[in-house]
């Protein structure tokens, strides 16, 4: 018998995190291979870790509840295994290997009993989750320093990110020699409140004076009860799940983050309807996938992406990062109530039989809980599509760090003006509406109405790039 260890795998870009949230089998159980082991969580999706081999799950080290660390140990297996001739130098790596997990825990340990020690509230009020508490202790800031802090996520709850913001903005003027000059720019996370070194006192005064003053974390908790005093008999409260709060943060923040500016253009799709009618059903036959109006959608916006370029940006400070590779998000609506992103890669690359495919796998399995951590990251462009709901128009929330969205409305028919060889007259046409939320930081009136009215012109004439078997 071999012992080999299972350690939390990597769950995906920027991902160094996740939070172990119920374990499917128990030490002692025997496992084949592939066997889901655990369920996990991260910020952007759930999944499940498979066993690596056959064996018996002998020792489970992390509990349900814990945050753990991309690479760090979370259970032991044996597995059976023929003796290999340098056996004893292979166990006096893995002892290694284990006295330096060994090391890592102890000091973890020692993290999380320091953690402990602060409370989960401040005294003003704010919550301090253990995430919060852990990235505290490790980075040695205090209690009044936390309490201090700004929080930018609901109800001015500090989040993950503004504690890093913090700790990166001490370390920035732990190395400056003076003040930050006028003008520096410093992360919005780290324009904190605290009652230290006279370099922060200075960053406090000029964030006043720019306007931006910080509210008393009591005028929060008044709030909080005069929303709470309002209540009627027979109301009901009902706690956010963990993606409801992760949502609501993420649309927060793009709000706090953004400039949003929305424009809306209308498209005659007749052409496009007739046409789609006559192959959808073929289409589904030869392929085994739906050939919806969404993935045309996509085809369009990638086409679109391609000639205009500088929607398909980002923003870094004072840099505009244009990216090389078009990845459209596609706003998927689960059975539960929440919303979720699928990704499809270099969609500027695949025909329409390709998109159709990856628009029918990602969305199966986006309501299935099914999805890998890497599908749902790395978008430069997302696209959500109101029309599913039958609803007109919408004005979408950016999805950061993108800055343009595209709304997709129902297809109705109405009657409207069209212009032939013999004059102007009134027929009956497919039309839809299309809506572009862009951050106004970077993207002008006349770039995005340049893009709605691209996509306008592929959509009426649509050429597709189809192949039927």
């Amino acid at each position: 018998m071999a012992k080999i260890d299972i350690l939390l795998p990597s769950m995906g870009e920027g991902v160094i995190e996740a939070t172990i949230t119920k374990w499917l089998v128990t030490e002692g159980s025997v496992v084949r291979e592939d066997d889901p082991l655990v369920e996990v969580a991260t910020d952007k999706v759930d999944s499940e870790i498979p066993a690596p081999a056959d064996g018996k799950l002998t020792k489970i080290t992390v509990p349900e509840g814990t945050v753990v660390q991309v690479g760090e140990l979370i259970a032991i297996m044996e597995i059976e295994t023929p003796a290999a001739p340098d056996e004893p130098k292979i166990r006096k790596e893995v002892e290694r290997i284990r006295e330096t997990i060994s090391e890592i825990s102890s000091e973890k340990q020692k993290l999380d009993n320091v953690s402990r020690d602060l409370k989960s509230r401040t005294p003003s009020g704010k919550f301090l989750s253990p995430l919060v508490r852990s990235i505290a202790a490790r980075e040695n800031i205090s209690y009044s320093d936390l309490d201090k802090i700004k929080g930018s996520g609901m109800d001015g709850r500090i989040t993950k990110d503004d504690v890093i913001g913090f700790v990166e903005f001490l370390k920035k003027q732990e190395k400056a020699p003076q003040a930050e000059p006028a003008g520096e720019d410093i992360p919005p996370a780290a324009r904190k409140e605290t009652t230290a070194p006279a370099a922060r006192q200075v960053e406090v005064a000029e964030t006043e004076a720019a306007g931006r003053s910080i509210p008393p974390a009591a005028k929060q908790e008044e709030a909080s009860q005069t929303r709470s005093a309002v209540m009627n008999s027979g109301d009901e409260i009902i706690e956010m799940d963990r993606v409801r709060k992760i949502i609501a943060e993420h649309m927060v923040l793009s709000k706090k983050t953004s400039a949003h500016v929305t424009s809306f253009i209308d498209a005659d799709v007749t052409k496009l309807v007739k046409w789609r009618n006559s192959i959808k059903d073929k289409f589904l036959a030869t392929s085994g996938y739906r050939l919806t109006l969404t993935s045309v959608f996509i085809d369009a916006t990638a086409r679109a992406l391609s000639e205009l370029p500088m929607l398909n940006i980002s923003v870094d400070g004072n840099n505009i990062i244009r990216k090389k590779n078009v990845n459209i998000g596609m706003a998927t609506a689960l059975p539960n109530g929440n919303l979720i992103v699928p990704v499809i890669k270099n969609a500027d690359e695949k025909n329409l039989n390709g998109i159709a495919r990856s628009v029918s796998d990602l969305a199966e399995r986006a309501r299935n809980n099914k999805l890998k951590p890497d599908e749902i990251t790395g978008g430069t462009f997302s696209l959500t599509n109101f029309g599913s709901f039958d609803n007109l128009a919408g004005t979408p929330i950016i999805n950061q760090p993108q800055t343009a969205i595209l709304g997709t409305g129902a297809v109705r028919k109405i009657p409207a003006v069209i212009e032939t060889p013999d004059g102007d007259m009134i027929a009956i046409r497919q039309v839809m509406i299309l809506s572009l939320s862009y951050d106004h930081r970077v993207i002008d009136g006349a770039l995005a109405g340049r893009f709605l009215k691209k996509i306008k012109e592929i959509l009426e004439n649509y050429i597709p790039d189809v192949v039927l078997p």
